[in-house]
């Protein structure tokens, strides 16, 4: 597994590097040797920040955790990327590494049940024609039918398709199909 790290308003030592890395590394029975962690370490009001990515199989996944010490920020993190390993487990097995959910003679004498897998029911299927419009149309678009998202046609794009989205930080994004 690569490791990449990044520090946003902190300066950590080494041995926080090397912690994460020694839990991370928890995570590579997943994975192929190829897989990709990126960390990223931040401190906000008195909160150690630890966002955590990593990349592997073709799919993503991310963890973000905020506590009081930051060892804990790591530990809560790598728990989180794994109990969402765990509860797909069923979906992932055939992206991940071959025998990754194998049992090993220590996790036999653990006496937590295994999470349920919950299924992914489609309650809703709804069909429209994609409309060609500008972005700025299908950001009003949105914002009139107060929707977080909009799927369109990127007349901006050579009439690919596209999707804006309203941010948690207020502003918008894009989505598109260009390759």
């Amino acid at each position: 597994m690569k490791f990449q790290f990044s520090e946003k308003k902190v300066k950590l030592p080494g041995n926080v590097h090397a912690y994460a890395e020694k839990k991370v590394m928890k995570l590579a029975r997943f994975f192929e040797e190829d897989a990709q962690a990126l960390i990223v370490f931040s401190v906000e009001k008195n909160r150690n920040n630890v966002e955590l990515t990593v990349h592997g199989a073709g799919t993503w996944f991310r963890a973000h955790e905020s506590t009081s010490d930051m060892f804990a920020s790591i530990d809560a993190a790598v728990a989180t990327i794994e109990g969402q390993i765990r509860k797909n487990k069923t979906r992932l097995a055939k992206r991940l590494k071959q025998g990754a959910f194998t049992r090993t003679v220590q996790e036999e004498t653990s006496f937590t049940p295994e999470p349920a897998e919950e299924e992914l029911n489609i309650v809703r299927i709804k069909t429209f024609p994609f409309k060609s419009m500008t972005r700025e149309e299908a950001v009003l678009q949105m914002n009139l039918l107060e929707h977080n998202f909009f799927a369109f046609r990127d007349e901006d794009n050579g009439g690919s398709y596209a999707v804006v989205y309203r941010r948690n930080d207020g502003g918008y994004g894009l989505i598109d199909d260009s390759e």
